[in-house]
């Protein structure tokens, strides 16, 4: 068991070394080329801040998960299948279209269909929600549905992740969290590949959620992550999502909760990005159309901090996973639990709603 923990503690300290030591220098470079977020109207930062932080998550992990195989004695069993190689490729073809983004800039159409593409790698190599686990009576999935419904999901997972990317330590913070219990989930089911992943990916995220939160920026210490840091979090997290949760009863045990398990710790942003879709669908505009009623937003205006907004959207996440394992262990049915996390969600943004509209009838009266 000991040496089953050193695996992964190594990817996890060797991702955080080398993010740690390249960060400096990659600020330095940002600023020698003028690689800045400049401020904005959708923007909540009053100053020029590097933005591409997110660029050290890939060359990190694939440090500390390299390391950690090559301390292995047995690395002559692992195997690399061709559909290993669709998968790198999906995974290189975010992170390549998230740092153009950041260098160049990228029109959101044009930058969907290219996630649509990566999307397909995901069925492609073998990933796929296949099984719904008896959710509404429904267990196995045909590959007519199955395949469609993954690109679907894993287009929702990345694009919330990015979306939600908007205050800072938002989508670090709620990433630090998924990874660690994507961690610990791989770990006890002995599938030491998917955990060293995530905790090569988990170190690179902590030690960029430092810079980001306590960086200051007239001493040139803070980055954001930008596209290429927050697309890659999102395929990867829709991955590790569906990688769980699938079933695959000659490789993996037979767990009726892995589903809702994944559906439990990508909630958050997913629940927020559907919000906002179907809001824009209902004001008749794009829902590629930027504004600013994502949850952060709203709590910025009612008044938060930036810290004080994070505090409440981590506590929010840490509070669905705390209700839905509690209502799961006590035997409640996955459909009302789900329901109950729907409207749970509309009370809360209705609730701030109101407190929003409180707010500005006050600010109107003063005025």
């Amino acid at each position: 068991m000991k040496a089953e923990i050193l695996y992964p503690l190594v990817s996890l300290v060797v991702s955080m070394s080398v993010t740690a030591a390249a960060m400096p220098l990659l600020l330095k470079v940002c600023r020698s080329k003028g690689l800045y977020d400049l401020p904005g109207e959708r923007k909540v930062h009053h100053n020029n801040i590097p933005r591409l932080g997110g660029i050290l998550f890939v060359p990190s992990m694939v440090a500390g998960v390299c390391v950690s195989l090559l301390c292995m004695e047995n690395l002559d069993t692992l195997t690399f299948k061709a559909e290993s190689f669709i998968l790198y490729s999906g995974f290189l073809l975010i992170y390549l279209i998230g740092v153009a983004d950041d260098l160049y800039g990228m029109k959101a159409g044009v930058k969907f269909v290219i996630q649509f593409v990566a999307s397909l790698f995901l069925p492609l190599c073998g990933v796929e929600i296949n099984n719904l686990y008896g959710f509404f009576g429904i267990y196995a999935l045909p590959s007519l549905v199955s395949y469609p419904l993954t690109v679907l999901v894993t287009l929702l997972v990345v694009n919330s992740i990015n979306l939600i990317d908007g205050i800072d330590g938002l989508a670090a913070g709620l990433s630090i969290l998924a990874l660690s219990a994507f961690t610990v989930l791989f770990f006890n089911l002995g599938v030491i590949g998917y955990t060293l992943i995530s905790c090569g990916l988990l170190g690179s995220v902590i030690v960029f959620f430092y810079f980001n939160m306590f960086g200051r920026p007239e001493r040139h210490t803070k980055t954001f992550m930008g596209d290429a840091g927050s697309l890659m979090l999102g395929y990867a997290l829709a991955y590790l999502g569906m990688k769980y949760a699938m079933y695959r009863p000659e490789l993996l045990p037979v767990r009726p909760f892995a589903l809702f398990v994944s559906y439990t710790l990508l909630l958050l942003p997913t629940f927020d990005l559907i919000r906002v879709a179907l809001g824009r669908l209902c004001r008749r505009v794009s829902i590629f159309h930027p504004d600013k009623t994502h949850i952060h937003h709203k709590l910025m205006e009612l008044g938060c901090s930036m810290h004080q907004a994070l505090r409440v959207l981590l506590g929010l996440y840490v509070f669905f996973g705390l209700f839905n394992g509690s209502l799961y262990f006590l035997e409640v049915s996955v459909e009302w639990i789900v329901l109950a996390d729907v409207l749970i969600f509309a009370a809360f943004h209705l609730y701030v709603d109101l407190l929003i509209a409180k707010v500005r009838r006050h600010s109107g009266c003063r005025e």
